[in-house]
């Protein structure tokens, strides 16, 4: 059989076409939803204000339309920077077109905010500084804000410029620590105590371990599918335009369909969280406070806060407070050192919580004048005791354990909710983001990572591992990686599979990972302090 013979019975890989220059109806449809979207922000606050709208001021509306604008600007270009991963697979396999994938992508992530449970939105919110989460409609809190959000934009923006698969979420944690350390150095203090650097290393840990999870385990899914399925179409390389068999297929599409849901509901979070603190700062009266708990949780809040006020009194022994509770509450916050008086200062603090709660009746009855008060009582509540649950120097029981951490769901329930308006206008937002600018990042993980054309085993192996490790993180409310998680899955079958590795590639992987955190740390840091100082 000569050469020529052979090619045509073996079609040689093609390449697919990426080149799908967008119809101009196109444009102006994904423009109005845009519109439409923020429309529709604007007549949900105003909604939710009723009639206070007429008395507030202009000033904070405009910073409040600034901020909202920037945070769905932040979850745009995560759309199109972190959700190319989830559609290289398909795509290089020619499992569907570009043009599809990227739409069915973007609609799955829209369905992942929509359904998400709001667990890592606030888990990203304890690390800011707690001074500037009580403060969040001051200009320190609007600089924070600011100063965060543009720094992750900006390095998001120029590791997508150069094709690197860098990580929203390793990017928005650094410009949060950024601030932190900033708002503490320009306070005087020592820059370490400005991050709640236990939630940090936590997060920390997440980030880290995601690509190891991603690589070693999509190795070794890829040896294991070798051992138990002897089909050998699945670990061959697309030949022609051909499309693969239909098992095959639907396999890999199912895959791209997890990972994108997965996306949207961990990494959608990150935007909501944010979004809610400006809310709270500019607008507490519609806000602060979750009004639509029913009546029947304040018997509920009443009889936990009664226990929690026994376990703590018990540590409180012998000691009275003078005055306002509240600074030593915060300062064991800031410094998680347990003074003579943070039980005393924590007991007159949810004394005074359940004693508001009672007279008002209900959370949807607190006066507005006072609702921004009554939540930060309770976020300072609750951030004390979810640090004294972890303090050995606490002493406390597996039974006290459970009281607080059973009042603290109570406030939580209060404190920590997210309109569906929010999820919907940042759905909106990451779903339109993945159908613009997907392409490089789908061309270095389709073409850059490995030496050979991916095969179908081997994006099937990456996805199934990339999805099943952000839906677990999700559940357990750590923001993870999907850009880490889903290159390094590659990397990993490409290594099980004797492909070879692109080293140059994975050397510029490896350097966006080592620097985007000091990189966004420095550049949210900078921007905080420019922020602070012009405002």
């Amino acid at each position: 059989m000569t050469a020529a013979t052979q090619d045509e019975v073996q079609p040689a890989v093609v390449r697919p076409n990426l080149d799908h220059p967008a119809e101009p109806k196109t444009v102006w449809a994904l423009i109005a939803i845009g519109v439409a979207a923020l429309l529709y922000a604007a007549w949900s606050i105003y909604a939710d204000m009723g009639q206070e709208i007429h008395a507030a001021r202009f000033w904070p509306f405009l910073m409040l339309g600034v901020a909202l604008l920037i945070a769905l600007g932040f979850e745009f270009v995560n759309g199109f920077h972190d959700t190319a991963n989830a559609v290289a697979t398909v795509i290089y396999t020619h499992s569907l077109p570009a043009n599809f994938a990227v739409a069915w992508s973007g609609f799955f992530n829209f369905l992942g905010v929509l359904t998400s449970s709001g667990a890592v939105a606030f888990g990203i919110v304890s690390l800011l500084p707690v001074e500037l989460i009580l403060q969040v409609g001051s200009d320190a809190g609007f600089s924070m804000v600011f100063a965060l959000l543009i720094a992750a934009i900006i390095w998001n923006l120029g590791t997508w410029w150069l094709g690197l698969p860098a990580s929203s979420s390793h990017t928005l944690i650094g410009s949060i620590i950024g601030v932190g350390v900033a708002n503490a150095l320009m306070r005087g203090r020592d820059g370490t105590s400005g991050v709640d650097w236990g939630k940090a290393t936590e997060i920390g840990y997440a980030l880290l371990l995601s690509p190891l999870v991603g690589f070693v385990c999509a190795a070794g899914l890829l040896l294991l599918m070798k051992l138990l399925i002897r089909k050998p179409e699945l670990y061959s390389a697309p030949t022609g335009e051909a499309k693969p068999p239909l098992w095959i297929r639907s396999l890999l599409i199912f895959t791209c369909t997890g990972v994108s849901f997965a996306h949207g509901s961990n990494d959608g979070q990150k935007g909501m969280g944010l979004i809610m603190l400006i809310l709270i700062g500019t607008v507490p009266t519609a806000y602060a406070l979750n009004r639509s708990l029913p009546a029947s949780h304040i018997e509920q809040f009443v009889q936990s806060s009664t226990a929690a006020s026994k376990v703590v009194d018990a540590h409180a022994a012998g000691y009275n407070i003078i005055g306002d509770p509240r600074p030593v509450v915060t300062a064991y916050i800031s410094r998680h050192e347990i003074t003579g008086g943070t039980f005393p200062a924590l007991s007159v603090l949810i004394r005074d919580i359940a004693n508001q709660v009672k007279s008002y009746g209900s959370i949807d009855k607190v006066p507005l004048d006072q609702v921004g008060n009554t939540r930060n009582d309770m976020y300072l509540t609750s951030e004390a005791i979810r640090f004294l649950m972890k303090d050995k120097e606490a002493e406390l029981s597996a039974s006290d354990t459970a009281t607080l951490k059973s009042y603290k769901g109570s406030m939580d329930q209060a404190t920590r909710f997210i309109p569906t308006w929010v999820k919907i206008v940042v759905a909106i937002a990451l779903g339109l983001g993945t159908m613009v600018g997907w392409k490089r990042i789908v061309v270095t993980v389709g073409e850059k990572i490995g030496k050979t054309h991916l095969t179908y085993a081997q994006g099937a192996s990456a996805e199934l591992v990339a999805m099943t490790t952000i839906g677990a993180a999700d559940a357990f409310g750590l923001p993870v990686s999907t850009t880490h998680v889903l290159s390094s899955g590659v990397a990993g079958t490409m290594a099980a599979n004797g492909s070879g590795l692109q080293l140059t590639t994975l050397r510029n992987l490896a350097l966006a990972w080592v620097l985007t955190l000091p990189c966004a740390m420095l550049l949210s840091g900078g921007l905080y302090w420019f922020f602070r100082t012009i405002f």
